[in-house]
């Protein structure tokens, strides 16, 4: 098969399938995350930076290449999230202007596209890194140049482009020392490689599921089983089981049906699903340990979840209420956005992202004029951003993203207001955000202030404890999923089994003789009596310094901390 030009169905063809394909991919690429904090990830973030193009791209019945040029590039820049969702925009940005005023894309537009893509997206990052996804891309606009004076023929010249960027890839541990330890490639350019080989599969017309593009493939480990027509007015078994065998021997259907038949010896309401790899497996039974011993000899397990049923009404009622707390909250948001929005205008204004209830009160009370759900379990997208700039009205508005994987997505959405002056503090954490805000003063510059907040927050040594996702090697610490781990702003400082013991330890990491004043922000999962005993310990073993205690109700991070 040869290919000299690709016309504007097939590159609509080609976008399509590329974002589908990372989608199918990206908890793969998840996976490949050097540190196992469960947060917003790479692959996460680069389908739904690419599934809000996708979005504008699947609704062009009639396209053109102009067309989908601008479709692309607006669409990804407003839905980019995280650090690699925001180069990725930066990449489809660049690629899109060069290719936007042609009717039929060759060889040499091809490569010449791929090479303005590379530059866009390496200008938008202040301090590129080599062996990132930036390597990948690189790697793959300069095998593209090569290639022009070679051949006319855009299949050939694609496959050649994705064999040089899996080589790159494959290098990315030789560049990053972090990546050779922990035994894996870089997960941004994983990611590219999986759209490259999605819009390949489509320019060799092999079919996709288009219609499918925004939401998930059905996997066996995502299967929700739904139990609520299941009748509990007599329960005669009392817990609800899940689990997924991962299988490490045959599973036939003659060794479904036997497992079956035992699960139905001991239990009802029982659902197994099976595929080559997984078994996710429901069922109610009065004995969940015997479910779970049978199971172990197929294979390991994974994604336990056992309900006690005959708590499930009280259970409702709570979720009931919380759902109601939830949407009163949403109402009181929406209205104090409003009044922010329609409020008369002021010479600055202040955003900041924040990560849990009384940390939004703390940002709050400092002036804070919008808060943004993010930090760490779903990190805004520049349209977020957008929005929030929207409402506040005032001349100057500065941004603190308070998470190092936000900042990108902060400044791109300064590039693409017009009508007020955006300041991007780049604070990496929530405690360096606060820090900032309080070194605000009024009657200086723009400038002034933000020399004088940045230069503050650096002083700051923030810390925060949360769990291990998966196993990995980081710096000499081997980390077991379901360790917690105490993090400061570079690294892991501290990995145990208790939550208690493992913050005290980092705190005890982040105190040096200049310390004074140490803060402790207790998140959702966290007792205050829990918290009283850290906050105890601390004054015990730091005597002449200031303990904060506050109520932080962060998810997944049990303790945010700053030492100043």
């Amino acid at each position: 098969m040869v290919i000299k030009t690709i016309d504007a169905f097939t590159l609509k063809k080609m976008f399509l399938a590329g974002a589908k394909s990372i989608e199918s991919k990206k908890e793969y690429i998840n996976e490949l995350n050097v540190f196992p904090v469960p947060d917003g990830d790479t692959g996460t973030n680069m389908t739904l930076t690419i599934l809000s193009a996708a979005k504008e791209v699947s609704q062009m019945e009639d396209p053109t290449i102009e067309g989908l040029a601008k479709a692309i590039s607006s669409g990804s820049l407003r839905g980019a999230r995280g650090n690699s969702g925001v180069i990725l925009s930066q990449l489809f940005r660049g690629f899109t202007k060069e290719i936007r005023d042609y009717k039929e894309i060759n060889v040499t537009i091809m490569a010449n596209a791929f090479q303005k893509a590379v530059e866009t997206a390496y200008k938008a990052v202040m301090k590129p890194k080599e062996g990132t996804i930036l390597t990948v891309a690189r790697g793959g606009a300069e095998k593209a140049a090569l290639l022009v004076t070679e051949t006319d023929d855009l299949v050939y010249f694609g496959s050649e482009v994705i064999k040089y960027m899996e080589e790159v890839l494959a290098h990315t541990p030789e560049l990053l020392p972090v990546l050779k330890e922990a035994g894996v490639v870089d997960s941004g350019g994983q990611g590219l490689l999986e759209i490259m080989k999605g819009a390949y599969d489509a320019l060799l017309g092999k079919e996709v599921d288009f219609d499918s593009i925004s939401s998930a493939p059905a996997k066996t480990s995502d299967i929700k089983i739904n139990s609520e027509n299941i009748l509990t007015t007599d329960i005669k078994f009392g817990y609800c089981t899940e689990f997924i065998i991962n299988l490490e021997k045959e599973f036939d259907i003659n060794t479904e049906m036997d497992f079956k038949g035992y699960l139905e010896s001991i239990g009802d309401s029982l659902v197994v699903v099976a595929d080559d790899e997984l078994v996710k497996v429901h069922v109610h039974t009065n004995d969940p340990g015997l479910a779970l011993q049978r199971a172990l000899t197929y294979g390991s397990l994974s994604r336990i979840k056992i309900d006690n049923m005959r708590e499930e009404h009280n259970e409702r009622l709570i979720k009931d209420a919380a759902k109601m707390a939830a949407k009163e909250a949403e109402e009181k948001k929406a209205k104090e956005a409003k009044e922010t929005k329609t409020a008369p205008r002021k010479e600055v204004g202040f955003i900041s992202v924040s990560i849990g209830e009384g940390i939004n009160e703390i940002f709050k009370g400092l002036g804070v004029d919008y808060i943004i759900s993010g930090g760490q379990t779903m990190n805004p997208s520049t349209e977020d951003m957008l929005n929030a700039i929207d409402h506040v009205n005032a001349d100057t508005i500065f941004i603190f993203p308070n998470n190092s994987n936000i900042i990108l997505a902060a400044e791109q959405a300064k590039t693409l207001t017009e009508d007020k002056q955006i300041v991007v503090i780049p604070s990496k954490t929530v405690p360096q955000g606060i820090t900032a805000i309080i070194n605000y003063v009024y009657d200086k510059s723009v400038e002034d202030n933000k020399s004088h907040m940045m230069e503050e927050m650096q002083k700051v040594k923030s810390g925060q404890i949360t769990y291990a996702v998966r196993d990995t090697n980081i710096d000499g610490k081997e980390i077991k999923q379901g360790n917690i781990m105490g993090l400061d702003d570079k690294t892991i400082l501290s990995v145990g089994s208790d939550v208690l013991e493992t913050t005290f330890e980092l705190i005890k990491n982040l105190v040096d003789d200049e310390s004074e004043l140490i803060s402790i922000y207790y998140g959702e999962e966290v007792s205050e009596d829990s918290a009283n005993e850290l906050s105890d310990m601390v004054s015990k073993e730091f005597p002449d310094l200031d303990i904060e205690l506050n109520y932080g109700g962060q998810p997944i991070y049990y303790y945010v901390l700053s030492v100043e």
